[in-house]
């Protein structure tokens, strides 16, 4: 039975960067369509409030439209609702983005939004990618899931993905149908290859591979990894991650080496960083340097200041302000982080740094001590907690510089911070993630004398 397509007028974008229109009582989604645009879309789902729909063609063009199409499967996959609106256009919609969540609080009387600083490259930007093993009938995919669902999308020539994440993607493709290597299914919770994981330096241009499986194999994969590491001389290092379980958690709590390295070393800026297969990172190193040098800058720190630097992961800002401050003291929950960083601290050579694993509001009050000069915060999507924001203007910094991945939860904790005795001072966006709604934000606050 024919699915029922619908005419409608596209009059804004949503934060996922999706195309709304009214339809009827409700608000149509569809994504790939712009402001302006009248389209044609066939209805996938009706909800109470909305109806989910797909793009079939546009009748009516916005001027925001690029006429480059870099993407062959973008209406399929969906995991970038911004590939074909202009870059400066995008710029300028993620500019607005932060400057409604800051209006929504009430704080635009303290700041301006200035332009996002842009990403150049805009494309091939993403130095790792976790992918998912799939079969369509004997045919192996890997790629990413379709949104909304459980189907699998090959995308072994990503075009935001840098070329050598899709040129391994696409080896070990070939090789898992070549050597016949089982892949897992969730139905049956059988087979061995879950998912793929690539982590590129752009700067040395080699790369790390992790195949997250669903048991322990040590004949099919080490000839997967010899095969990988003979057509792709840039893979320096091959691990095996054991995932038995059967949520969505994409890796488990084990990893093995099978050829090669342990980890990969990156540049970021004038910072060498040692990364391993389960370390998180900015996927966007150019930009990723471009936040750590602006903290930096408008720290404007000495010897004789003291840096609490919350959420720290392996250590990239920390290290940074280390350079100049006399004392930084890095908080991460992820354990495996926290001995990254320190290793990564003995790799620059830097010896005022101290990194420990915990809850950041718990560690925060223990590490608190004498007050800090400066704290800056890179929180996950959902921003800080009330305890951890009670704690942290209570203990009174200086100045704070906050990095944010979403503007709403940044407006949110910015409201209590200037409720609180701290004043905005200065406000940056930052395109970490092009071609899709996702936008960073670096925030400097001081505190109010009183």
């Amino acid at each position: 039975m024919a699915k029922e397509t619908i005419k409608l007028t596209i009059d804004s974008l949503d934060n996922a960067g999706i195309g709304l229109a009214p339809y009827q009582d409700k608000i149509a989604l569809v994504q790939g369509a712009f402001p302006g645009e009248t389209v044609i879309a066939e209805v996938e789902h009706i909800g109470r409030t909305h109806v989910f729909t797909r793009l079939q063609r546009v009748v009516r063009n916005s001027p925001q439209r690029t006429t480059n199409i870099v993407c062959k499967v973008a209406g399929d996959c969906l995991g970038c609702p911004l590939i074909e609106m202009k870059y400066g256009d995008q710029l300028l919609f993620k500019q607005q983005r932060v400057a409604e969540a800051l209006l929504q609080q009430g704080l635009l009387e303290e700041v301006q939004v200035p332009p996002v600083l842009p990403s150049d490259p805009n494309f091939g930007y993403r130095a790792s990618a976790k992918l998912v093993f799939s079969r369509n009938r004997e045919k192996v995919l890997i790629g990413l899931y379709k949104r909304g669902s459980h189907d699998v999308i090959d995308c072994s020539e990503c075009p935001v993905h840098h070329p050598l994440i899709n040129k391994i993607a696409g080896v070990v493709r070939d090789e898992v149908q070549r050597q016949r290597i089982s892949v897992y299914q969730s139905r049956h919770q059988s087979g061995l290859l879950r998912h793929l994981l690539i982590r590129v330096s752009p700067f040395s241009g080699k790369a790390l591979v992790t195949f997250v499986c669903n048991f322990r194999d040590l004949q099919q994969l080490p000839k997967l990894a010899k095969a990988l590491i003979r057509k792709v001389p840039e893979v320096i290092g091959v691990h095996q991650n054991l995932n038995r379980s059967s949520g969505n958690v994409i890796l488990g709590e084990k990893t093995l080496k099978l050829q090669g390295l342990p980890d990969l070393i990156e540049r970021v800026g004038d910072i060498r960083l040692r990364i391993s297969p389960e370390a998180f990172f900015q996927i966007n190193t150019v930009q990723a340097a471009r936040i750590y040098a602006l903290v930096r800058k408008w720290a404007n720190l000495s010897k004789q200041d003291r840096v609490i630097d919350l959420y720290c992961g392996i250590g990239g800002i920390a290290l940074n302000l280390a350079k100049d401050a006399g004392e930084v003291d890095g908080i991460e929950s992820v354990a495996g982080a926290v001995r990254n960083a320190t290793e990564n601290s003995r790799l620059n050579d830097l010896h005022n740094c101290r990194f420990f694993a915990g809850d950041a509001a718990e560690e925060l009050q223990k590490h608190g001590g004498k007050t800090p000069s400066l704290v800056t915060i890179n929180p996950p999507r959902k921003g800080c907690s009330a305890e951890l924001l009670q704690t942290l203007y209570q203990l009174e910094p200086r100045q704070i510089i906050y990095v944010s991945c979403d503007p709403d939860s940044l407006a949110s904790d910015l409201k209590v911070l200037t409720s609180n005795g701290y004043r905005i001072k200065q406000l940056q966006p930052v395109d970490m993630f092009p071609q899709t709604a996702h936008i960073e934000t670096v925030v400097q606050l001081e505190r109010i004398r009183r």
